[in-house]
């Protein structure tokens, strides 16, 4: 058949194949400006024109092109590269983070028309972004500018915008799968459907028969070896309880075998031909019944070797403390409020899938016996864990070995796992080619990770003068059917939650327990947000019944400055307030609260409450948190920043350049950075746990401080003045006066064979602590349950602010995703253990109609640890925002809501209890039960 697109004024005649949708064919010519995030139209990643109207593009069928003209992001500028009105707007008010969802915001906004610019929330109902909290990209749309010019040495705590931001507006910064590998084969994933079984015989041949199938892999062909999926610097922090391909499936969507193929559809076609016999074994759901006697074992090891706590009782790990006696405490207290809390399953929801490319490339030797070397380009926000588990796994010399992390499209702490390179790496060494796994999105969400439901028991006693006596928790976390991170979250979600009160009595029993469900892992927060919903509510519950202001109860009880964080679980000895801005974040939201006035916007008849909510959070993971840095003086009198840390949105790239710019003296168009790729820089434990400011921005900082000496000790020993008398500036050394050019002492010290390069570590300890608060006006509608957010604020101690632009985007992306985990996010599983949410239009995120604009507030504190002063501030904000809308509910309704998410229905069957006295005041409001059972 004939066929003609006209794809950015260039013309194509080769035909689409049989069902191929748009974006596909765009993306086999190196369009890769145009993104896959859901290939069912809900997410607006893939937006092109076509004859000039925005289309989604993976719903649109190729042949319906012929003969007509696309536009993708990359043919938006000019012939003459001058960007498109809207991509320079999009950059001037840096109106991105990861920029995965860019290309498709710049598609749509560069075709509203003024009516349609007038309604942005009918407008953008077809885009979404996990990142930013929207009000980014409204002020881009709007015209606004919130990035600063560069000028020499001043760039710490300026709005300076990110390297990469060229790149995104135009759709030419490459993420994962923007790359073309010659050979490439396909691989898709055989699941199991059931949630406990023993697979008794696996049956290939048919599948092996189907044209382009080049292998199956099952179980027979996986390493014996067990591991962990959770990467962390010290890898015996989690269990090791999984392999790549296992004999016994643990929950609906493991993995059973894996298809590679020539094409994606043959891979598909080989999985539905593969034929599987299982033994359907006994499985739970409900954590509580998982530690009951006479439950099925998911994981029946020894507990000393996979250090699973105690695997007959299916509890992967626990902590257990009291300090005092609670007995005691409760005893002393006019007040004891006992409640229990429940949090639910949340998606990451990051737009740029798991998946990784494993090929290989000849080393310098050359030869396939002695320079071929396995590439690994991976969506990871860990890639030298990677290469360690990956040489662990399959006995690899680490030099062999190389991982790549292009831009990220996301991350969130999903991506702090490894859970395609494995299967891909066995694959690629099987067969000696090219081999590429990308999730769909619904296996992200029944193949990938969630955030860890919890139970909370909850006993807390006070005075009436509102002085704490004793705090008690009982936590159960379920954590799946694998172990990854499950200990961790579980005892960090137990930390900071209780230290940040003063009470002489605190106990903790916690528990993280297996199910036959699918797993749970790292997310925002780590599990102090689960915790921090239930204290944060018992003490404004407490507050209100004793009748004082719940910000003057916080502060009665809240620890100060210089004072020991002490938890049940036991206390972190590099842990410290090294800074303190708990009274300040307080005190934002009491003066909000003095001169608010938007109750009036409340619609008549709507029920009208306030309510606040505060955390804390170390700014780093405990036990040491690795980073390495190298500056490098360049030919050219530029400068190279050779760091590990991975660039999802989190800013952590353009902070490390401010420092640098400052440390040197120069603009930050003159530094460039290499980063996320094991081969070209040195080792990086990873980007999470909030760790690419504090760990590796100060690692930056002392490389750069050292090279800044060294450049000014060989400028004065050049020149022969006193080192006293030397300035650096933007491209050159003043020394007494007399501009030497930094392209002059290059040249002269590498004559004298000495090296223009420095090089900084740090090891993420000691560590400190950032403090965050929200407050909340929210409206009511009695008849329907229908919530309105009147105002938000939220107030965040991030210490040195290094970018506010950056940081404010941080807070308001953590408020947006935590709002959406509030009101509506939830991953269901029915009975039998299967995800029933497994795409976005059933799977609820925040779009632009949904998120309010939260007024950011910054203290004004300065670290003595963090490098310049600077705290974290990526994970913290989303800490406080559920109990903080919980408690502005309590306080319209009068109904004490125990259960998230806050779907309109819940809240308007609790108001019909309560009016037909089912509740009393500040009664429980629990939520219909899950499907996965009580935790």
């Amino acid at each position: 058949m004939s066929f003609d697109i006209h794809v950015n004024d260039r013309s194509f005649d080769a035909p689409p194949r049989p069902g191929q949708c748009l974006r596909t064919y765009l993306r086999d010519r190196g369009w890769f400006g145009v993104k896959k995030g859901c290939d069912a139209g809900d997410c607006g990643a893939c937006t092109v024109h076509v004859d000039g109207e925005p289309v989604h593009s993976c719903l649109y069928p190729a042949v319906r092109a012929d003969g007509r003209r696309v536009t993708t992001v990359e043919g938006l500028a000019g012939a003459d590269g001058e960007l498109h009105p809207v991509q320079r707007k999009f950059l001037d008010a840096q109106g991105f983070q990861c920029g995965f969802c860019t290309a498709g915001f710049l598609m749509t906004t560069a075709k509203l028309d003024e009516d349609q610019l007038a309604d942005l929330p009918r407008a953008l109902k077809g885009n979404l972004c996990r990142c930013t909290g929207y009000r980014a990209i409204e002020d881009a749309i709007r015209g606004v500018k919130n990035v600063e010019e560069p000028s020499p040495g001043r760039a710490v705590g300026r709005n300076l915008g990110a390297p990469a931001g060229p790149q995104v507006v135009t759709g030419t910064a490459r993420y994962t799968f923007d790359i073309d590998v010659p050979g490439l084969l396909h691989m898709k994933l055989l699941r199991s459907p059931h949630p406990h079984a023993r697979i008794v015989a696996i049956d290939t041949a048919a599948a092996l028969r189907v044209p382009g199938v080049h292998a199956v892999l099952t179980h027979h062909d996986a390493p014996e070896r067990h591991f962990s999926s959770a990467r962390h610097e010290h890898p015996t922090e989690d269990p090791d309880d999984t392999r790549v391909l296992d004999d016994v499936v643990r929950f609906v969507g493991q993995r059973v075998a894996a298809v590679v193929a020539d094409t994606e559809a043959a891979a598909e076609e080989g999985c539905r031909q593969v034929v599987v016999t299982y033994e359907e074994l006994p499985y739970v759901l409900d954590p509580e019944e998982a530690m009951g006697p006479g439950a099925p074992v998911i994981h029946a090891k020894e507990a000393e070797a996979s250090r699973i706590a105690r695997p007959q009782n299916n509890v992967v790990g626990e902590v257990h403390g009291e300090i005092g006696s609670v007995t005691d405490g409760f005893a002393a207290a006019d007040l004891v409020y006992e409640e229990r809390f429940r949090t639910q399953r949340v998606q990451h929801a990051s737009l740029e899938t798991h998946g990784c490319v494993a090929y290989f490339e000849d080393g310098e030797e050359g030869g396939e016996e002695d320079g071929e070397r396995l590439v690994v380009r991976s969506s990871t926000q860990v890639p030298f864990l990677t290469r360690r588990a990956l040489c662990a796994l399959y006995d690899l010399p680490r030099e062999k070995v190389r991982v790549v992390a292009g831009r990220v499209g996301g991350g969130f702490g999903g991506k702090q796992e490894m859970l395609t390179e494995d299967i891909v790496v066995l694959a690629a060494l099987r067969l000696k080619r090219p081999v590429k796994l990308e999730f769909t999105r619904a296996e992200q969400f029944f193949g990938a990770t969630t955030r860890h439901p919890f139970g909370i028991r909850i006993k807390a006693g006070a005075r009436k003068d509102g002085t704490l006596t004793a705090l008690q928790l009982r936590v159960v976390s379920n954590t799946g059917a694998y172990g990854n991170h499950g200990p961790a979250v579980m005892f960090h979600s137990v930390g900071e939650s209780m230290a940040v009160y003063r009470a002489p009595h605190k106990k903790v029993d916690a528990y993280s327990v297996y199910t036959n469900t699918v797993p749970a892992g790292a997310f925002r927060g780590y599990g102090l947000g689960q915790v921090t919903f239930a204290v944060e509510s018992a003490m404004d519950e407490l507050a209100r019944r004793l009748g004082i202001d719940p910000l003057v109860f916080r502060e009665r009880n809240i620890i100060g400055p210089g004072e020991h964080m002490i938890s049940p679980g036991g206390e972190e000895e590099d842990l410290h307030i090294a800074s303190y801005g708990l009274d300040q974040c307080l005190k934002v939201v009491r003066d909000a609260i003095a001169e608010d006035t938007s109750a009036d916007q409340a619609p008549e008849g709507w029920l009208v409450g306030q309510g606040a909510a505060m955390s804390m959070i170390a700014t780093g993971p405990p036990g040491g948190h690795f980073a390495d840095a190298t500056v490098t003086l360049l030919e050219d009198g530029t400068y190279d920043i050779a760091v590990g840390t991975a660039e999802f949105g989190n800013g952590t790239t353009t902070v490390h350049q401010q420092i640098t710019a400052g440390a040197l003296g120069t603009t930050v168009d003159r530094i460039a950075v290499r980063q996320s790729d094991t081969d070209v820089v040195r080792h990086d434990t990873g980007a999470f746990g909030s760790a690419g400011t504090v760990v590796a921005g100060k690692a930056v900082m002392k490389a750069a401080n050292g090279l800044a000496e060294r450049i000014l000790t060989f400028a004065a020993e050049h020149v022969r003045v006193p080192r006293s008398l030397c300035r650096l500036t933007a491209d050159a050394v003043e020394c007494e006066g007399r501009p030497v050019p930094l392209k002059e002492l290059y040249e002269a010290a590498r004559s004298r064979g000495v090296e223009m390069s420095a090089a900084g570590h740090w090891g993420g300890s000691p560590r400190s602590v950032a403090f965050n608060a929200q407050w909340f006006r929210i409206a009511v509608d009695p008849g329907t349950g229908e919530m309105k957010i009147l105002r938000s604020v939220h107030s965040a101690d991030a210490g040195k602010v290094m970018n506010p632009m950056q940081c404010r985007g941080q807070v308001e992306g953590g408020v947006a995703q935590a709002l959406g985990a509030t009101l509506f996010e939830q991953v269901l599983i029915d009975e039998g253990g299967k995800v029933v949410t497994p795409a976005f239009r059933r799977y609820r995120l925040p779009a632009y109609a949904d998120v309010p604009r939260t007024e950011v507030h910054f203290m004004q504190t300065s670290d003595a640890i963090g490098p310049l002063g600077a705290k974290s501030m990526s994970e913290s904000p989303f800490n406080p925002v559920a109990p903080a809308f919980a408690n502005a509910l309590r306080d319209a309704t009068g109904v004490r809501f125990t259960e998230v998410p806050l779907l309109r229905d819940k809240v308007w069957l609790a108001l019909e209890e309560h009016r037909a006295g089912g509740a009393v005041e500040g009664g429980s409001a629990a939520a219909h039960p899950s499907r996965e059972g009580s935790v």
